[in-house]
C-alpha cells in the first residue's frame, strides 16, 4: 500500500510506522553532448543523483533537511500524488549540479517532478510478519530504493510467506524490530526531516540521530546527564554510552579510527575490572510470564530446563524447529506459577511477539510486558558485593547467594530484586527496582559507592 500502509495496518490495529516526504528531481531537455552510456552518479556530499534518461539528464537529490508531507493523514481517493514546485527548496541542489556539470548552465529543464516517498525511521525497511496479527506480511517503507532493492525482497518474502521463516538472516529488516511508540505522528513528522539525508550522508559507526530525540527515559536519565553522560538513542531509549571526563566536550567525534570516546570507555572498564560500575540497563525488556500452565509454556519454548527452584535463574535461548537460535534471554522463576523474562532492548517487540505466538491455544498461561514499571541497574565488578552488602545489610556470599540466584533484598529504604548473574567478566549483579524507588536506590549506591571504587 506504499505510503498508504500506515494508515491501512492502523485499521487492524497493526503499526507500521513510516512518514511520506516531498522528493524532487528534474529532467532536462535533451543534451546533444550527453554520453547515451552514462553511468549512474551519485555525489554524497552534494547530496545529489545524476542519471542519463533518453538523452536527457535526470538530476535528484536526497537533501539533509527534507519536507515531511502528508499530516495529519493522507487522502484515500487517489493512486498517484504530485506536489507542487519548490525551487526555493530544490535550488541549491541545482546551483551545485551546475557547478558539477558545466553544461547544465545553458539546459533547458522539461520536467520539474515532486512527489511523495515514504520513509522509516531508521531508513531500513519493513520486511515479514506482523507482530500483532498472524499471517499479515508487509513490505513497506522501501526508502526510495525500492526497485533497488525488489528483487531481493519478493525473494525473500516470498519464501517466507511459503515456508513461515526467511531464507536468511534479515533481522535488520525485520517489522518485529520497531516499538509502537514509532507510529507517533509527530515523532514521524520530525525524524523523516532527517531520514531522507541519512541515504547519502556518511555513514560512520556509532552515528547517532538527531532528531525526535529524549523521549524514552530511565528514571536515573537526569542523574547520569549530571555524572557527564553522553546519551545513545535506541529505539527511543537515551542510554549513557560514555562519559566525559572534565574539560571534554559531550559530544562524539565521528570517525572510521579509533573514535574520541575510547579512552573514556578503557577508563570505565578498567574501573570496572579494580573496583565496581554501575550500568543502567532499564531499557532491556522484562515480561512477567504467569498462570497456572506457565511452567509447561517455557518448558516447551526454553531451550534450557525452567523447572527449577524458586529463586533461580535459567540463561537459555528460545529455538525455532530449525534449531536456529529466536531469542536470547534469562528466565527467573518467582514462585510456583511465575516467572520473569529478560530479553535486551532490541527484542522487546520481537520476543514478546515470539512468547504469545507460542503459548499453546487454551493453556492457562500470559505474558505482561513490565518494562516500563521495573528499571534495572546493574552493579558489576570485584567490589560490587561488599558494596551490595553495604547498603543491603544482607549476606552476598557465595555460600548464601550463589551464582544464579535471584531474591528480594532490602536496599535503602526500598525492597529490591537482586539477581546474581554477569556479562562482563567480572563478579556481578542485576538489581530490579520499582519504579518509584528507582532515584533512592541509585542514589544509595552511588553515595556508598565511593569507598569501593
Amino acid at each position: 500500500a506504499g505510503m498508504w500502509s500506515q494508515q491501512l495496518a492502523h485499521s487492524v490495529g497493526v503499526h507500521i510506522p513510516l512518514h511520506a516526504v516531498e522528493h524532487f528531481y528534474a529532467v532536462t531537455q535533451p543534451l546533444p553532448n550527453l554520453p547515451r552510456d552514462m553511468p549512474f552518479v551519485r555525489v554524497f556530499e552534494e547530496y545529489a543523483y545524476y542519471k542519463e534518461d533518453a538523452g536527457k539528464l535526470l538530476i535528484g537529490a536526497f537533501e539533509p533537511v527534507a519536507k515531511p508531507w502528508g499530516q495529519p493523514g493522507l487522502a484515500d481517493d487517489h493512486a498517484f500524488v504530485t506536489l507542487p514546485e519548490d525551487v526555493d527548496h530544490f535550488g541549491p541542489i541545482l546551483e551545485t549540479a551546475v557547478r558539477r556539470m558545466p553544461m547544465l548552465e545553458t539546459a533547458g529543464i522539461s520536467l520539474f517532478f515532486n512527489g511523495p516517498e515514504s520513509f522509516t525511521p531508521d531508513c531500513r525497511y519493513y520486511l515479514g510478519e506482523v507482530p500483532e496479527v498472524q499471517n499479515l506480511f508487509v513490505a513497506a517503507g522501501f526508502n526510495s530504493i525500492g526497485i533497488m532493492s525488489s528483487g531481493g525482497a519478493g525473494l525473500v518474502l516470498s519464501q517466507w510467506i511459503r515456508d513461515g521463516h526467511p531464507p536468511m538472516d534479515v533481522n535488520g529488516m525485520d517489522i518485529r524490530r520497531i516499538h509502537p511508540f514509532q507510529s507517533n505522528r509527530r515523532y514521524l513528522t520530525d525524524r523523516s526531516r532527517e531520514t531522507v539525508g541519512l541515504v547519502y550522508a556518511m555513514h560512520w559507526p556509532h552515528r547517532q540521530h538527531e532528531t525526535a530525540r529524549h523521549i524514552r527515559k530511565s528514571p536515573f536519565h537526569d542523574r547520569l546527564a549530571g555524572l557527564g553522560a553522553v546519551f545513545g538513542e535506541f529505539l527511543g531509549w537515551e542510554r549513557p554510552n560514555w562519559f566525559t571526563r572534565p574539560g571534554q566536550t559531550p559530544a562524539y567525534d565521528y570517525t572510521y579510527g579509533r573514535p574520541n570516546w575510547w579512552p573514556n570507555a578503557e577508563l570505565e572498564a578498567k574501573s570496572m575490572v579494580a573496583g565496581c560500575a554501575l550500568f543502567d540497563l532499564s531499557s532491556y525488556a522484562k515480561f512477567l510470564v504467569q498462570g497456572r500452565n506457565s511452567l509447561a509454556t517455557l518448558n516447551l519454548i526454553c531451550a534450557n530446563r525452567i523447572d527449577v527452584a524458586p529463586g533461580r535463574i535459567v540463561y537459555t535461548q528460545w529455538l525455532n524447529d530449525r534449531g536456529g537460535i529466536e531469542a536470547d534471554v534469562t528466565v527467573t522463576r518467582l514462585d510456583a506459577t511465575s516467572f520473569m523474562v529478560v530479553t535486551g532492548a532490541s527484542g522487546q517487540t520481537r520476543d514478546l511477539a515470539w512468547l504469545n505466538r507460542h503459548i499453546p491455544p487454551g493453556a492457562l498461561c500470559i505474558a505482561t510486558d513490565i518494562t516500563s514499571g521495573l528499571p534495572m541497574l546493574a552493579l558489576m565488578g570485584p567490589n560490587s558485593r561488599a558494596l551490595l552488602e553495604q547498603v543491603s545489610g544482607e549476606d552476598l556470599s557465595d555460600a548464601a547467594f550463589p551464582f544464579g540466584t535471584s531474591r528480594e533484598i532490602e536496599l535503602g529504604y526500598a525492597r529490591i530484586r537482586a539477581s546474581r548473574i554477569t556479562y562482563v567478566g567480572e563478579l556481578g549483579f542485576e538489581i530490579y527496582i520499582p519504579a518509584e524507588f528507582a532515584l533512592h536506590v541509585f542514589d544509595t549506591l552511588l553515595q556508598a559507592g565511593a569507598v569501593h571504587g
